[in-house]
């Protein structure tokens, strides 16, 4: 049995689709707008969340990022009476399990909801394994997001496949592939780490090739490539966006055939290596460029995962500090430390455009900052650290003074000021509905905003969609 959220306006829909997930043994919650279903979410433990999108106070799309980073992080199913590909496209990429138009068969109702339960038992029932056995060392963290990413990691370990890496600068790829590598079966052979981006453009063909004495000058003896080197183990590509074009078409070769030749040689040599790649680049936008090849892009990518951004999992960023700074600690030889309350919330008030890296080296000079002191302050963090917090804690004392303000000012005002934008809102639409026929797609060019969204504000104020 599952417990599974509805968050639906329709009160006919959702009474019908409880019913019918009761019949399957599960237990069900309705909620019947944004705040509500955003509320419900986030007090309790879901296994799947039934989402519609045009909601009276939004658009459903717009909570599934919350609810994906809830700690039970269930499967949400998009269930749309006004179903559009651009919609379809934000919810998968979003992370939700499936998008489907709401429909007056029972099966096609239910049927996703049955798959999505038995592969959230499956995965669940994997995660109780890997989360024990798996190998993370420097990898910190246990909230929903890094929970998601620890699942990848199990499975790309457990398979041969080639993975490709993404995220921005400092998110930690290099230490899952490492971790990928560590908890596969081929541990004990070499990791050979390939940084793309500091390969001598001359030399690139030689460095991952070899080559044969006498190929080139200089080449006075026989010399084996990373590639080489890296039979039976794992090929890690660092920044394989940084990869010459002009070598990507004979490293297609050396992915799809596992063979290759030396610099100079006439002789095929085989090295069965698995590859692992990261990159911090958009690599379709440069296949669309013309500086990645899409085969090669196509080769790559048959396991993808995608690290985020620190600012994605801030929940799990005092952990990583207490890891690191224990490190330092012990290296610098300076005793345990307190940690003053002011000190992370400094921490969390910043961005952290370099992601983890950048945080552990904020770490770092706190530490060594503060090693005949016996309490880390805000003081001991990089200055430019220390001046985000400052402008930060500053603009928004102004900006709670200005609404304080305008609070007493104008409270009794406010009733009448959201009718007054509501009258606008419906007359705007009312007006671009009849200057378009109805051209829902024209409606979207003019006013900006997305087809869901716009559907939304129409199904609100009741706005027919035909001039």
């Amino acid at each position: 049995m599952g417990k599974i959220l509805i968050i639906d306006d329709d009160e006919v829909f959702s009474r019908t689709m409880g019913i019918l997930a009761g019949q399957m043994g599960h237990e069900i919650v309705e909620a019947f707008d944004m705040k509500q279903g955003a509320e419900i979410a986030r007090s309790d433990d879901f296994d799947v969340v039934l989402l519609d999108v045009d909601l009276p106070d939004g658009c459903g799309l717009d909570l599934l990022p919350g609810l994906k980073k809830n700690l039970s992080n269930p499967e949400v199913i998009i269930m749309t009476g006004a179903g559009n590909p651009d919609g379809a496209e934000i919810a998968i990429k979003t992370g939700a399990w499936d998008y489907i138009e709401k429909t007056a068969s029972i099966k096609k109702m239910t049927l996703p909801l049955s798959r999505a339960m038995r592969y959230r038992e499956e995965k669940m029932s994997a995660r109780k394994i890997t989360t024990i056995s798996l190998k993370r060392e420097s990898i910190i963290g246990d909230g929903p997001v890094m929970k998601v990413c620890l699942d990848m990691l199990a499975q790309a370990s457990d398979s041969m496949a080639n993975v490709l890496i993404t995220g921005e600068t400092g998110t930690g790829k290099d230490l899952f592939s490492h971790a990928i590598h560590e908890n596969s079966k081929r541990s004990d052979k070499p990791f050979v780490v390939v940084d793309c981006a500091s390969l001598p453009e001359n030399l690139v063909e030689s460095v991952l090739f070899g080559h044969e004495k006498g190929a080139f000058t200089g080449a006075e003896k026989m010399q084996n490539g990373l590639i080489k080197q890296a039979d039976r183990g794992t090929l890690f590509l660092d920044e394989i966006g940084e990869l010459p074009i002009t070598i990507q078409k004979s490293f297609l070769r050396v992915i799809q055939e596992r063979r290759f030749r030396h610099v100079g040689g006439r002789t095929e040599i085989v090295s069965d290596f698995r590859l692992i790649s990261a990159t911090n680049q958009d690599l379709d936008a440069m296949v669309q460029e013309g500086t990645f090849r899409k085969d090669l892009l196509y080769r790559i990518n048959s396991l993808p995962i995608k690290m985020p951004a620190l600012r994605e999992y801030f929940e799990d960023m005092k952990k990583i500090a207490l890891y690191y700074i224990s490190i330092f600690c012990n290296r610098y030889n300076c005793g345990a430390k307190g940690i003053s309350n002011e000190f992370f919330d400094t921490l969390k008030a910043y961005p952290w455009p370099g992601n983890v890296r950048e945080l552990i080296n904020a770490i770092e000079h706190a530490v060594t900052c503060a090693k005949y002191a016996h309490t880390l302050l805000p003081i001991h963090l990089p200055i430019n650290i220390r001046v985000y917090s400052a402008r930060s804690a500053i603009k928004r004392q102004g900006q709670e003074d200005f609404a304080q303000v305008e609070k007493d000012s104008e409270s009794d005002n406010i009733e009448s000021f959201r009718i007054t934008m509501e009258k606008a809102e419906k007359e705007y639409f009312e007006q671009l509905i009849s200057l378009t026929r109805g051209n829902i797609k024209e409606v979207c060019r003019i006013s900006g905003l997305s087809r869901s969204r716009v559907y939304s504000i129409l199904k609100k104020h009741g706005i027919g969609r035909k001039a």
